[in-house]
């Protein structure tokens, strides 16, 4: 039997008057690989931003090994060494080299030896292959050096479970494969990823499950060979469309 990690319980949040998640129920086990895709504005990254507490839900409960996420700031501060976060915008330290923006948090969040924080480092900067950067800054990079870079960043701190919010979106499109070959050979290693994509075959090739959300709420959850070859939901064969003539 699959290791419970993640439960998500009647999840919502409002921004105002605006209701942009409804009802959102998921578990994430162990080992899977969940993309998340659907039409701009229907709730996939904010779903992300509040399950790594980035956005407090309006309402509904998250529960990390069964045992709830409290607004509790240190309990978040230990949740998130657990739970990373690849933004689409990079967010790394432009003051900073590649290899200091790597050891920064493995330093000041888990107070690791130097010793033991920059072995990290190296070992996550070899995998997604940036190592021979290691003394660069970001502003020498290209948009698919840098989110590799915060790739491996996001791995230096040992993530059960690693988020990715669209993180290709803001790469030029010769750069989009880059990154996600990394992303690939990742789901491999059998770390748990959630993924908010708009890259309809990384995700049919890439998942174990697929999410689809239309207007704040998942309209479908299926193993990839089922939602993109027939899908149950009109909303999705609607979205699909294109993809599944092509």
């Amino acid at each position: 039997m699959s290791e419970k990690i993640l439960s998500i319980k009647d999840l919502g949040k409002s921004f105002g008057n605006h209701e942009v998640l409804r009802r959102i129920d998921i578990e994430v086990n162990k080992g899977e690989v969940i993309c998340i895709v659907g039409s701009s504005g229907s709730g996939k990254s904010t779903l992300l931003r509040c399950i790594n507490r980035l956005e407090k839900q309006t309402r509904g409960q998250i529960f990390y090994h069964d045992k709830e996420v409290r607004d509790v700031q240190k309990e978040i501060n230990d949740y998130r060494s657990k739970v990373g976060m690849v933004f689409q915008s990079f967010n790394l330290f432009n003051n900073m080299t590649v290899l200091e923006n790597c050891m920064l948090c493995t330093r000041k969040v888990l107070h690791i030896s130097k010793e033991e924080a920059f072995d990290r480092a190296i070992t996550h900067l070899k995998e997604v292959g940036m190592a021979p950067y290691i003394n660069a800054k970001p502003s020498m990079l290209s948009g698919g050096q840098k989110q590799r870079v915060a790739i491996a960043r996001a791995l230096c701190m040992n993530p059960e479970i690693l988020l990715f919010d669209e993180p290709t979106s803001a790469l030029d499109p010769e750069m989009v494969g880059e990154v996600l070959a990394v992303m690939k050979e990742l789901a491999t290693t059998g770390l748990t990823m959630i993924i908010v994509t708009h890259e309809m075959a990384f995700a049919r090739d890439v998942s174990t499950r697929t999410i689809f959300m239309d207007n704040g709420y998942v309209a479908e959850d299926a193993a990839p060979e089922i939602l993109f070859s027939n899908p149950k939901n009109a909303r999705t064969r609607e979205f699909l469309s294109r993809y599944l003539a092509g």
